[in-house]
């Protein structure tokens, strides 16, 4: 698959008046009290494929230890669902030959990686993927512990596209929820401590949200609720839409809100499971300039955006994939081919990629991503005020900081200035790593100081920082955090005792993460902590730190994020429904009822769209008016709301350009309503 991409051609770094970008600094703030997840040992991955040739042979193998990748996933998208592993076949496709199990696992072992195997679900049984695990755990002692269900399921034609094989009758999420429940059981009997996957949908990609015939809810619904007992992970792809390079590089910032979104999904539907079901991202790819820089800094963002928010694996389609459409952005060759390593072999149109396994733009933006983050390293909170560079940042157990920071201006070096909120760094010049436009490798140097560096055009760059002191004897790190009696206005914060250091804990700060700036909640020398005058309807995420008796301060606790809802008692209340779906907009329903003693003679309902991706198209049975996230209904003339349970409806059509998470909260005329 190709997408042709638009000519970008590098420029001066100084503008046709004669400005230099130098005269616009950025700054780039990290708050290491804003925790966010720990790096896991299986979080950068790539995709392999049967029909790949290159697969597990040494130069391969080696190129992706290089690389840091921890994970490789097998046997290569949709062929997954027409691969049978016994016989090293995929009828209605090529194989290539040496290709096989075990030819990948001595690739998966020279790299020390670890493996995630793809069931056939299309064409295959739970017996032939229970007889795979025998294979892998008890026989060869592989000990492969990660295994999907299918691949894109949702793709067999049940909603219209149809690119995955699939033999069942019925292709609804139902049918493959029920087969999810009977491959577990039998790969289970076999190896209990195996992990199983099912697919689900990216928020705000195809088909998500969207309703099939005959199903009682949408496809993550659907299977999420009668799947959940028995799976340990679900397994996203996401393509970012984009019609640009410049645009690719934004879809990023919609990171939080998906994950966040699929963490809901699984709390709504998993039940009781729903804390033990982890997220992997097994596909992804930016899908233009895939050989050249946006690649990179594409891969580099997207990778550790994902990692922040918790989700265990990321895998790169593809190792090897073949040239597309070619074309030039920011002075470089694109071959429009999705692999990290060159397939050595020409385009349609006659231009010829370079020598085979020769490491492409993303190659090298995901080896940045494991120079910055390694296993056992804590994300935390970094942000930056140039909208054309972000930062990413990571404390080390050693007690160094690593910061990344992606300029995505292809004409402009951007000058940071870098600010820290409980980390303070060694004087002098800190290690740097960077990959720029056009390099042949990521280089490093000790260059500028902790806290001014200037970025090159469309680059990578990595400083490692030393702290100024010794930081050992700290206290240990609180966990188990909870949140309970959540209201519209309150929420008690829970955790466990942190182990002492050196000297004796006398009190836990609570921090909430307010971009990578942190507002103090307050403090105790307990184990629980009640904030007040929360804002009804708002997504809080907090984190807390230990102090000790000499001042000695923890690393931050892992994040718990929760929203606060509506009142419980309220002279109105709303409900809002999103009554018919299909993927980038909606018709959405709004209920108002006056549930106060007396009459409402004029009325105006307002509320806030959670992203600035949402909008309203119409509207009706009200005046529709918008300003930024702000959305304003007032009643038509004449319109009144009877005391005790006058009811009205209100009715409009949203469109999203992103994970479409619902408002939660609405006032009328000032009032804040329950919302029902």
């Amino acid at each position: 698959m190709s997408v042709p991409v638009a000519n970008a051609a590098t420029t001066s770094a100084t503008t046709s008046a004669g400005t230099s970008a130098a005269e616009s600094p950025a700054t780039v703030t990290v708050n290491t009290r804003a925790a966010l997840a720990t790096v896991p040992d299986t979080g950068v991955g790539a995709n392999h494929a049967v029909w790949d040739s290159q697969l597990g042979t040494d130069t391969v193998a080696d190129l992706l230890k290089d690389a840091g990748v921890r994970m490789m996933r097998y046997p290569g998208g949709s062929y997954s669902d027409i691969y049978h592993w016994k016989d090293n076949t995929a009828p209605g496709g090529y194989v290539a030959p040496g290709t096989d199990f075990d030819t990948f696992m001595g690739g998966v072992r020279r790299a020390g990686a670890q493996p995630i195997i793809i069931a056939n679900y299309g064409t295959g049984t739970a017996q032939e993927a229970a007889d795979w695990v025998k294979y892998a755990n008890v026989t060869k002692g592989y000990g492969v512990k990660y295994w999907e269900i299918g691949n894109e399921l949702y793709g067999n034609g049940h909603y219209g596209a149809n690119w995955e094989a699939d033999d069942h009758v019925d292709k609804g999420p139902a049918e493959y929820a029920r087969n999810v429940v009977a491959y577990a059981d039998a790969m289970k009997a076999v190896d209990p401590t195996v992990k199983i996957g099912a697919v689900l949908t990216a928020p705000a990609n195809w088909p998500d949200a969207l309703v099939g015939s005959g199903d009682q809810g949408n496809w993550n619904q659907v299977v999420l609720a009668a799947a959940a007992s028995k799976i340990d992970f679900v397994i996203l792809h996401w393509y970012p839409s984009a019609t640009s390079p410049a645009e690719v590089l934004t879809r990023p910032g919609q990171i939080d809100d998906m994950i966040y979104l699929v963490r809901r999904q699984i709390a709504a539907y998993a039940g009781s499971r729903a804390a033990d079901i982890g997220i992997a991202m097994t596909e992804t790819n930016s899908g233009l300039g895939t050989t050249t820089q946006p690649g990179a800094l594409f891969a580099a963002d997207a990778y550790t955006t994902l990692l922040e928010n918790g989700v265990f694996n990321v895998d790169w389609w593809d190792v090897h994939n073949g040239p597309g459409t070619v074309s030039t952005i920011a002075g470089q060759t694109d071959y429009g081919d999705w692999g990290m390593l060159s397939s050595g072999t020409c385009a349609a149109s006659g231009e010829c990629e370079p020598a085979l396994n020769t490491p492409f733009a993303p190659y090298h933006g995901i080896k940045m991503v494991s120079t910055f983050a390694r296993p056992g390293d804590q994300l935390v909170r970094a942000a930056s005020s140039e909208p054309l560079v972000s930062a990413h940042a990571a404390r080390r157990p050693n007690g160094d900081l690593a910061v990344l920071l992606v300029n995505r201006d292809p004409d402009n070096p951007h000058p940071v200035t870098l600010d820290y909120s409980g980390f303070a760094p060694a004087s002098g010049a800190p290690t740097v790593y960077s990959y720029t436009n056009g390099a042949a490798s990521v280089t490093s140097a000790s260059t500028g100081t902790a806290t001014a560096q200037t970025l090159p055009p469309y680059s990578l760059t990595t400083l490692v920082l030393h702290p100024a002191a010794a930081t050992t004897g700290a206290p240990g790190i609180p966990g188990g955090l909870s949140a309970s009696a959540v209201t519209d206005t309150s929420a008690t914060i829970n955790w466990t005792a942190a182990d002492p250091g050196a000297k004796p804990i006398v009190k836990y700060e609570v921090y909430r993460q307010n971009g990578a700036t942190g507002d103090q909640f307050g403090e105790t020398p307990g184990t629980s902590f009640t904030v007040h005058n929360l804002i009804p309807g708002t997504r809080y995420t907090v984190n807390i730190v230990a102090r000790d008796s000499g001042g000695g301060v923890s690393w931050a606790s892992p994040p718990l994020t929760f929203t606060t809802g509506s009142p419980a008692q309220s002279t109105c209340s709303v409900r809002f429904t999103d009554t018919n779906d299909w993927g980038n907009g909606y018709i959405g329903s709004v209920d108002i009822t006056n549930n106060g003693s007396t009459a409402i003679d004029g009325w105006t309902l307002r509320f806030s769209w959670p992203t600035d991706l949402q909008t309203v198209g119409s509207g009706w049975n009200g005046t529709w008016t918008q300003t930024g996230r702000s959305v304003t209904v007032t009643g038509l003339p004449g319109s009144r709301l009877d005391p005790s349970g006058g009811t009205t409806n209100v009715g409009f059509v949203g469109n999203y350009s992103g994970p479409n998470i619902l408002p939660g909260s609405f006032t009328l005329n000032g009032t804040v309503c329950t919302v029902l």
